[in-house]
């Protein structure tokens, strides 16, 4: 089996076309909402990651098909006054999953982290996804919290 990781070039219409093709599929599955990417995002993703020096995709390929994607944007720490890295999606496509590719993307995620001199990497999970709990916990993800009487972070959001 011959995988390769890539840094997507948002130029390279290959490149982006695997990117669409495979966060959709994540947009698709229970874990990603369950329902497809808009048209909106299909035609602008790319084109406005591009715009964003900040962000980097990584694309894993499993005998040349696109099977796994992460996007990531760095963040600022103002505790550590040093960047942060935010996973913001990771997904690896349902045939090839339990081959090790997560853990693929989250040691190169964890290179280009200590390049760019981040204090940590970041990521949110749903309760309800212990394969990925799993796959995270194995690289050394932990849930955060400052103290136990304070308790464990959540993640909120407000749509808008």
């Amino acid at each position: 089996m011959a995988i390769e990781t890539i840094t997507v070039d948002y130029r390279n219409p290959d490149q982006a076309r695997d990117l669409i093709t495979l966060l959709d599929e994540y947009a698709h599955d229970p874990m990603g909402g369950g329902s497809a990417l808009s048209a909106q995002v299909k035609a602008t993703l790319v084109e406005e990651l591009a715009k964003r020096p900040q962000a980097f995709s990584l694309l894993c390929y499993v005998n040349g098909e696109a099977a796994a994607l992460a996007n990531c944007l760095e963040g600022f720490s103002t505790f550590a006054a040093r960047p942060l890295l935010n996973i913001h999606d990771l997904m690896v496509r349902t045939g090839y999953r339990g081959q090790g590719l997560s853990q693929i993307l989250l040691s190169n995620i964890e290179d280009i982290a200590r390049r760019r001199g981040c204090c940590k990497i970041t990521l949110e999970v749903l309760s309800g996804n212990t394969p990925a709990q799993g796959a995270y916990e194995k690289f050394g993800f932990r849930h955060y919290q400052l103290t136990p009487d304070t308790g464990q972070a959540l993640f909120w959001q407000k749509n808008l």
